[in-house]
């Protein structure tokens, strides 16, 4: 395992900062970083997550959640609650997601986070590069979970919210493993789904070209 270089590690955080260190400049005092996990999957709902850090907050291997492990991403979650500011979860259903399709179901999930919090931010930086329906000031950043410490720190929330979730999900349906795959679209997955069918938590509208061309 590599020693963490703390130099260039708060370094980098600094760096991580930057977009958060440029809006307190502009008069934005309480910034929160929106984040989503789970639009791709055939399965399961998509997860939003919200956080206010504090200014000069530091949070050693806070990063993008797709770049860090599992264990990694766990032992992040609960630093993360325990030094910010506030922060939200929300989450969709599958069957919202067939009904509004996953993009508009992600943007309510976002919006549900932000107004889960007591605290409420007046900016948000919002990971990609769109929303809908968020009143309060925003930017959005594409990449931004690797840009922004606020952004990373939700996705992370959002990433590890959703896969407790979906292991859950797994004990009711043991014959899917959705604990391996978290219901992405793994051979396994597929495989899976077409010897069995689908189960109540696939999201339909995924499944009409696969379940169509068997």
């Amino acid at each position: 395992m590599r020693k963490i270089n703390y130099e260039e590690e708060r370094l980098r955080l600094k760096k991580m900062s930057e977009i958060e260190r440029q809006k307190r400049e502009e008069g934005y005092l309480c910034i929160a970083g929106v984040d989503e996990a789970g639009r791709g999957p055939l399965a399961g709902a998509v997860f939003a997550a919200c956080v206010i850090l504090p200014e000069g907050c530091e949070i050693l291997g806070l990063n993008d959640s797709k770049k860090l492990s599992g264990k990694k991403r766990e032992a992040l979650f609960d630093e993360i609650i325990q030094k910010a500011e506030d922060y939200g979860v929300a989450s969709v259903d599958e069957k919202i997601i067939d009904e509004i399709n996953i993009l508009n179901a992600t943007y309510v999930a976002m919006n549900k986070a932000v107004f889960n919090m007591k605290k409420k931010p007046d900016f948000v930086l919002i990971d990609g590069n769109s929303i809908k329906d968020m009143e309060i000031p925003h930017e959005t950043v594409v990449k931004g979970d690797a840009k922004s410490i606020s952004i990373a720190a939700a996705s992370i929330l959002a990433k590890v919210s959703r896969d407790r979730y979906i292991c859950e999900i797994a004990r009711e349906y043991p014959e899917y493993g959705f604990e391996k795959h978290k219901g992405y679209g793994t051979k396994a997955h597929i495989d899976a789904i077409l010897k069995y069918g689908p189960c109540p938590i696939h999201r339909k509208t995924f499944l009409k070209k696969l379940l169509n061309d068997h």
